[in-house]
């Protein structure tokens, strides 16, 4: 036995190789994977951000989804947060003052929105403010694993980004349950203070991220400047700015998340327990989604990805219907069940088909500004979402949906539903090529059909 005893070291760094995919522990890495943890946690006042604006401040579906599309407008501008990042160093340093900053304003805005918040409009302003947190850090954190995977060997590549989205969605998983369960014993107010404190977390260990001081000599506005001329060269090029517009429009199409949520909470009387039950199996639902898509779609053309994926998330989405009309329950099936059943469905399909956005939105991006140009198509994409919402609050009040009138829910679902074929017009606009994932190579030079 004393002979065993020296190889349990070396099984124990085995067994730590394997859960962090072959990358060596360091304090930077918990670091790092910290943040992406607690952005994933962060996702616990969701459901009290809903429930404060529908009960607390008694604001419509229509004022709902206006705010919510508000709190979108961060994660718009996520270049301009890496501009500032490496033009403007704070104390010496280009990233690690500016996570703690992050974590700052999160902590100030929960706080608030748990004390002092008694109107829509501040309400609007704090939303906003955690809202940028949490875009700040992502951006800023993305950058510092795009530099790092730049040294990764070819047996690692991907690895480290896996990790991360990993221990994001583990995050997101872990808390789930508990965004409704708290609800059901503590006040909204009282969330969004447990909620404070996540934010001081990824403050905390920023420092432990390894990060030089920056010397005088170094240039980093004459970098800036290349890296705009280089985006603004990118966009001037058809093969990229056109399934950029793709990704936007295929966003942007009106949804009824709002309404729906009002219909959920005060016409069949879903608790908030049972609205954090259904986010477990959406989360669970989305880990099976992304695996799905690896396991058996990531080969397909990304024309024939999108064609398909849009055909059945509408067609599913028309299942919603009937929840509303309750037919469900002539068909013997209980609400609950059916929107467990309904959610878990629709959002292995609706991960499936987002997969492709990310893998595609990779491939575009030119060598040396990968990280500037993904942060710039991805804010494109959350653009598009703040135009959803808002088409989403028009339509709404056109069919004169409230927080206690749902006569025309029905058709609010079906239009929605219906708008998400649109993108299909555009569908040439994506590159006739196949999800290829192990394929680093850029797709500017694929022939694009007009």
């Amino acid at each position: 036995m004393l002979n065993d005893s020296p190889s349990l070291p070396k099984v124990k760094n085995s067994l730590t190789q394997k859960i962090l995919l072959g990358n060596e522990p360091s304090a930077e890495l918990i670091a790092i994977l910290t943040i992406y943890f607690v952005q994933g946690i962060l996702a616990l006042s969701r459901l009290a951000v809903s429930f404060f604006l529908k009960d607390e401040l008694r604001l419509s579906p229509v004022q709902m989804s206006a705010i919510v599309g508000i709190s979108t407008i961060p994660w718009m501008i996520k270049p301009l947060y890496g501009f500032i990042s490496d033009s403007l160093p704070l104390f010496g340093y280009h990233r690690k003052p500016y996570i703690v900053l992050s974590g700052i304003i999160g902590c100030i805005s929960w706080v608030s929105l748990g004390t002092v918040v008694h109107t829509s409009s501040t309400a609007t302003i704090m939303i906003l403010l955690s809202s940028l947190s949490v875009a700040i850090s992502d951006v800023i954190v993305d950058s510092i694993v795009v530099e790092r995977a730049r040294i990764e060997s070819e047996a690692k590549i991907g690895s480290l980004q896996s990790l991360c989205w990993g221990s994001s969605a583990i995050g997101g998983l872990c808390i789930a349950y508990f965004s409704g369960l708290l609800l059901e014993y503590f006040t909204t107010r009282t969330v969004f203070l447990i909620t404070a404190l996540f934010p001081l977390i990824i403050s905390s260990v920023a420092w432990l991220i390894a990060e030089q001081p920056i010397n005088k000599d170094t240039k980093k506005s004459n970098n800036t400047k290349h890296q705009i001329g280089q985006l603004i060269q990118a966009l001037s090029q058809k093969a990229i700015w056109l399934p950029t517009a793709f990704i936007f429009i295929w966003h942007a199409t009106p949804n009824a998340e709002s309404a729906f949520f009002y219909f959920t909470t005060n016409e069949l009387h879903f608790e908030p327990e049972f609205l954090g039950r259904v986010r477990l199996v959406t989360s669970f639902a989305s880990l099976v989604g992304v695996w799905a898509f690896q396991r058996y779609f990531k080969t397909i053309p990304f024309r024939v990805m999108f064609t398909w994926g849009i055909f059945i998330s509408t067609a599913l989405g028309m299942t919603t219907l009937l929840l509303v009309t309750h037919t469900n329950r002539l068909l013997g099936i209980d609400d609950h069940w059916f929107s467990l059943g309904d959610s878990l469905i629709i959002t292995v399909i609706g991960q499936v088909v987002f997969m492709p956005v990310l893998v595609l939105a990779t491939k575009l991006c030119p060598p040396g500004i990968e990280a500037t140009f993904f942060a710039l198509i991805m804010s494109i994409f959350n653009l598009g979402g703040t135009v959803s919402y808002g088409f989403g609050a028009i339509i709404m009040k056109w069919l004169g949906i409230t927080e206690n009138q749902f006569d025309s829910l029905w058709l609010l679902i079906i239009i929605t539903n219906c708008s998400s074929l649109i993108p299909i017009l555009f569908i040439k606009w994506l590159p006739d090529a196949k999800i290829d994932i192990g394929n680093s190579q850029p797709l500017i030079n694929d022939v694009i059909s007009p």
